[in-house]
C-alpha cells in the first residue's frame, strides 16, 4: 500500500487526523506521493470515496495521482472521488447540481468583450491613450481572480491611477459584457468558481469529509473563497511557499502564509527529504532563497548519494554567443536530449536557443508552442460545430463570420443580433428560415459619458451583392445592413449553403466532414493559408499558398478522425470546448519558462540570460511584482535539475545594444562577486 513506502515526514503527514492541515513540501520531497498516500489512508479509514475531494492545477496531476490509487482500489471505488482541477471539479459539480452552463475559452470571451469596447469612444474625455477590450479582459480577469470585496470600479482606480479618467466607460463595458454573457448563458473559468460558491452559499447539497489541495501556494483570492464555501470536516492543503510563482495571475501567497492564523486548530507538517537534487545544487538553491521571509521553518535534508558535478557559471561577452555554446554543450552531452532543459525568465531568450540547437541539427520542443486545439484552423470548425448544436451562441458566430474580408468584432456582433431577432432567438432559424417582419438594425443606446455614440446607418439594398451570392439568398434581410462588406454577404451565404444541409442529430463524423468541405470553411482556410503565404514584399508565394491550405485540411482531418471516441456531437464538442491543453510537444531538448518548467525535473539543465533586469525581469517588477517573487522563480528553476546545473549570462547584447551586469541572484548563489 502506498503508506508502507513513505519516509516519516510524509507518513506523519498521511496519516494526520481530520482537521485543517497544512503540509509544506519542499522541491522534490515527494508530495504527490504523499498526497496519493493520505486518500488510501482516508479510504482504509472508511471514508466514502464520495465524500473526498481533491484539487489540482493540472488535470494532469490529477490523473497521475488517481492512476496510482487504482494500483491498489477498485477503479469502481477510485471513480467515485471528485477530482480535477478548480474549474473542471466546479464544471462537474454544477452539472450534478442541474446548473447547466455553455463554457467558453478566455480567446473567446475577449473577442466579445472586444466588440463591445470597439463601440465606446473616449477622446472627449481625454488624450490618453485608452486600453484595448483584449487588454481590459485581462485586467478584468485579474479582478476575478484577487479581489472579493471591492467593485470593479473601486478596484481599477486604486491600481490603474493613470488609467482611472476612463474607468466609468469601463466599468460599462465590464456591466455589459456581463449581460452579454447572462444572455447567452456563456461561462469562462472564473465564473465557473464564482457561479459554484454562489451555489455553496446558497446551500447546495453538497459534502465532503476532506478536500485536498494541491500547489495550495498557487491559490488566488477567488479559489481561497470557494475552498472555505464547502461543506467539508477536514482539509489537508500541501504546497510550498517558495515555489509561488503565479502573483501576475492573482495567486496569494499570504494564503498559505496566514493558513494557521485562518484556519481553528491549524497543524503545520514539512516533507524534510528531498530525492531530487545534489546536494550541491539545493545547497544554491537554499543559499538564495533564504533572502526571502521564512513564513515556515525548513529543514530539507538530501537523499541522494554519490558524486555530483557542482553547478557551473558561464559568462560570455556576447548574447548569441551564449546561445551557440549551449547548444554546442547539449550536442556533446552524456545525457539524453529528453532529460535536458533549457529554463529561461523571458521568452525572447527561447527564440536564440531554439535557433542555436537547430544549427547543430537537434530537435527541440517549445512548451509555450500552441496546442492543436487553439490553432485557428481547428478553432474555426469547432465554432461551426459551436453554431450548430447552440444557435444561440454569439461567440461562435463572431469566431466564424471574422474570416469575412472586410467584417471586424463590431460588425460581426451586429449581423449576429440580426439574424438572432430574424429567428426569433435561434440564428440559424434567422438564416436559413428569417421571419421577415423582426426589426434589426435599430439604433442603440446613447450615452455621452459612457463614450456611447454611435447609430446605425441607412439600411442598404440586398441587390448590390447580386454578382456575390446565390440567387436564393440575395433576399435575406440581413443583408441590408449598410457596412457589411461583400466577403461579409458571400460567408452569410456559404454558412447559408452548408447549415441547410445538416442538422445535430446527424453523425458526428458525417456533421464534421460536411463542414469541413463546404465553401463557407473554404474561405477560412483561404484566408488563413493566404496570411501564411504572404511574403514580406506583400506578394502571396503561390507554392506556399497551396501546401499551407493542405496543411490546414491535413490538420482538419485530425479533429475528424478524433470524432470515432464520441457516440454524439455533443459529448464531441463537449470534450473540445473543455479541451486538452496538456497535450505532448514533440521530441527534443525542452525549451521552457520558469513557470512552465514547474513541476517537471530533468537530469541537465541550463538556466540562461541570468542577467540583472532580464532575471530578476525588473520591468515586470515595476509593474506590480517582486524582488521576493523573482527569487521564488529562481529557486523554482534551480530545483528542476537533478544531476548538473548550467547557470550563463552575456555580457552585451549587439543587437539591441545593452549591456548587462550579472543577475543578484548570481551575487546571493556566491558564485560572482560584486
Amino acid at each position: 500500500m502506498p503508506l508502507s513506502k513513505l519516509n516519516t515526514d510524509q507518513y506523519k503527514a498521511a496519516t494526520a487526523p481530520l482537521g485543517n492541515n497544512l503540509i509544506i513540501a519542499s522541491a522534490g520531497t515527494g508530495k504527490t506521493s504523499t498526497i496519493v498516500a493520505r486518500i488510501a489512508h482516508l479510504l482504509q479509514q472508511g471514508i466514502k470515496p464520495t465524500e473526498i475531494l481533491l484539487l489540482t492545477f493540472t488535470n494532469k496531476a490529477a490523473t497521475e495521482m488517481i492512476e496510482r490509487l487504482e494500483r491498489y482500489f477498485k477503479k469502481a471505488i477510485i471513480d467515485d472521488i471528485t477530482a480535477g482541477t478548480f474549474h473542471s471539479v466546479s464544471y462537474k459539480l454544477l452539472k450534478k447540481l442541474d446548473k447547466s452552463v455553455t463554457l467558453k475559452q478566455p480567446s473567446e470571451l475577449k473577442t466579445l468583450l472586444r466588440s463591445i469596447a470597439e463601440r465606446r469612444r473616449f477622446d472627449h474625455i481625454s488624450d490618453i491613450k485608452p486600453y484595448g477590450g483584449a487588454y481590459l479582459f485581462d485586467i478584468y480577469s485579474l479582478y476575478s481572480n484577487k479581489e472579493i470585496n471591492k467593485s470593479f470600479y473601486e478596484w481599477f482606480c486604486q491600481n490603474y491611477d493613470e488609467q482611472a479618467v476612463y474607468a466609468e466607460i469601463y466599468e460599462d463595458i465590464i456591466k455589459e459584457f456581463e449581460s452579454e454573457k447572462a444572455k447567452f448563458g456563456y461561462v469562462g473559468f472564473n465564473d465557473l468558481l464564482l457561479n459554484m460558491r454562489r451555489e455553496l452559499k446558497k446551500g447546495a447539497p453538497l459534502y465532503f469529509t476532506e478536500i485536498l489541495v494541491d500547489e495550495y501556494q498557487d491559490t488566488n483570492s477567488l479559489q481561497g473563497s470557494l475552498i472555505d464555501a464547502f461543506n467539508k470536516k477536514s482539509l489537508f492543503c500541501v504546497g510550498d511557499f517558495d515555489q509561488s510563482i503565479y502573483a501576475f495571475n492573482g495567486a496569494n501567497i499570504d494564503i498559505i502564509g496566514s493558513f494557521d492564523k485562518h484556519y481553528k486548530n491549524a497543524q503545520i507538517y514539512a516533507l524534510n527529504t528531498n530525492y531530487r537534487s545534489s546536494s550541491t545544487i539545493l545547497a544554491l538553491a537554499n543559499k538564495v532563497i533564504q533572502n526571502n521571509p521564512r513564513l515556515y521553518e525548513k529543514k530539507l535534508v538530501v537523499s541522494r548519494e554519490g558524486v555530483f558535478k557542482a553547478p557551473t557559471l558561464l559568462v560570455f561577452d556576447e548574447l548569441y554567443t551564449q546561445y551557440q555554446h549551449i547548444a554546442s554543450m547539449i550536442k556533446d552531452s552524456k545525457f539524453d536530449k529528453e532529460s535536458i532543459a533549457v529554463i529561461f525568465r523571458n521568452n525572447s531568450s527561447a527564440d536564440g536557443i531554439e535557433a542555436s540547437l537547430k544549427e547543430q541539427g537537434i530537435s527541440s520542443k517549445r512548451k509555450e508552442s500552441g496546442s492543436f486545439f487553439e490553432s485557428r484552423e481547428i478553432k474555426a470548425l469547432i465554432n461551426l460545430v459551436g453554431i450548430l448544436l447552440n444557435p444561440k451562441d454569439v461567440m461562435a458566430f463572431m469566431g466564424v463570420f471574422e474570416y469575412s474580408k472586410g467584417v471586424g468584432s463590431s460588425v460581426a456582433k451586429e449581423v449576429y443580433e440580426a439574424l438572432n431577432s430574424l429567428g426569433n432567438g435561434n440564428i440559424l432559424k434567422g438564416l436559413l428560415r428569417p421571419d421577415k417582419s423582426a426589426k434589426i438594425y435599430t439604433p442603440k443606446r446613447k450615452s455621452y459619458q459612457l463614450g456611447l455614440f454611435d447609430e446605425f446607418d441607412t439600411l442598404g439594398d440586398t441587390a448590390r451583392f447580386s454578382e456575390f451570392v446565390s440567387h436564393d439568398f440575395i433576399t435575406h434581410p440581413a443583408l441590408k445592413y449598410e457596412k457589411l462588406s461583400s466577403g461579409g454577404a458571400v460567408m452569410l451565404d456559404r454558412l447559408y449553403e452548408v447549415f441547410s444541409t445538416i442538422s445535430r442529430n446527424q453523425n458526428s463524423t458525417i456533421v464534421l466532414k460536411k463542414l469541413l468541405n463546404s465553401r463557407a470553411y473554404g474561405i477560412i482556410a483561404n484566408e488563413l493559408a493566404t496570411k501564411r503565404a504572404t511574403m514580406k514584399n506583400g506578394k502571396v508565394n503561390q507554392d506556399l499558398l497551396t501546401q499551407a491550405k493542405t496543411k490546414i485540411y491535413q490538420k482538419a482531418q485530425i479533429l475528424i478522425n478524433l470524432t470515432k471516441n464520441y457516440s454524439s456531437l455533443e459529448s464531441f464538442y463537449n470534450f473540445l470546448t473543455l479541451g486538452s491543453s496538456e497535450m505532448g510537444e514533440g521530441k527534443g531538448v525542452n525549451l521552457l519558462s520558469v513557470h512552465a518548467s514547474k513541476g517537471l525535473e530533468f537530469a541537465q539543465v541550463f538556466i540562461v540570460d541570468l542577467a540583472q533586469n532580464r532575471f530578476p525581469n525588473t520591468k515586470l517588477m515595476a509593474m506590480g511584482g517582486s524582488v521576493e517573487e523573482e527569487r521564488r522563480l529562481f529557486y523554482v528553476a534551480v530545483t528542476r535539475a537533478r544531476d548538473e546545473l548550467v547557470l550563463s549570462y552575456a555580457k552585451y547584447d549587439k543587437i539591441r545594444k545593452v549591456s548587462y551586469e550579472p543577475s543578484q541572484f548570481l551575487v546571493e548563489a556566491g558564485m560572482v562577486k560584486v
